[in-house]
């Protein structure tokens, strides 16, 4: 039986896959994506459905399209969505997102969120695991591949936003441009304020006008250890 655990009091509920473990990343991400006016939204590689839970907190009215490669983690999360009586308001996916195409129309979301490995496959070790190599590593999917179905899913003027390394930028940009995303929004993570850069969240639109906004900095971390007031508003620690 799934072990359910929550971020806060009251909040949804999840189970994790066992390769699937998510992080801060997915939970700023959860938090940092416009879903202002939003009806419909795609979760690529969604694994056992943390930020498409998230997203559905925020927005009474969404509904969640989920694609996940791995079985497991794609049943996970139905269960959660079951759970959390989301049922209704959420569709989760055994697929590949290289085969969007084949799976859902164009241009029905408006907003596409994505999580996505952060490592090139030339770089680093490869994991043993498979599903954990797949999870960390772009041996099932590409940065390029990525941008293409976000493209073809979000409608015109739709939202793109993804979480990624600040070394992968000009990379990320290339290919969100390549496919008719214009980058329109960014904030960089820091663990403190004196540290470099460790994540970087984007926010696109397809077929948007050059001109990006820069938010300030979110810090993870005072001085002293512990959450700033920022990310105790976003766990809910208030």
């Amino acid at each position: 039986m799934a072990q359910f655990d929550y971020l806060w009091q009251g909040g949804p509920e999840f189970a994790q896959s066992e390769h699937f473990r998510f992080g801060t990343d997915s939970v700023l991400l959860g938090n940092f994506v416009n879903l202002s006016g939003a009806k419909r939204a795609a979760d690529l590689g969604c694994a056992s459905g943390v930020i498409s839970l998230l997203m559905l907190s925020r927005n009474n009215a969404l509904h969640v399209t989920g694609l996940e490669i791995n079985a497991d983690a794609a049943a996970l999360a139905e269960e959660n969505m079951k759970h959390n009586n989301l049922s209704e308001r959420s569709t989760i996916l055994l697929g590949d997102i290289c085969n969007v195409r084949e799976m859902l129309k164009s241009g029905s979301f408006d907003v596409v969120v994505s999580n996505p490995p952060y490592y090139a496959v030339t770089t680093g070790e490869v994991s043993p695991d498979s599903d954990r190599a797949k999870a960390r590593g772009e041996v099932a999917c590409t940065l390029d591949d990525l941008c293409a179905a976000a493209s073809f899913l979000c409608r015109w003027d739709g939202k793109f936003a993804v979480v990624y390394r600040p070394d992968r930028l000009p990379e990320l940009f290339e290919a969100m441009r390549k496919h008719g995303i214009e980058p329109k929004r960014m904030r960089i993570v820091c663990h403190t304020v004196s540290s470099v850069p460790s994540l970087v969240l984007v926010e696109g639109r397809r077929g948007g006008k050059p001109g990006m906004r820069l938010e300030k900095v979110l810090i993870l971390k005072n001085p002293d250890g512990t959450d700033t007031e920022e990310i105790k508003t976003i766990y809910h620690r208030e």
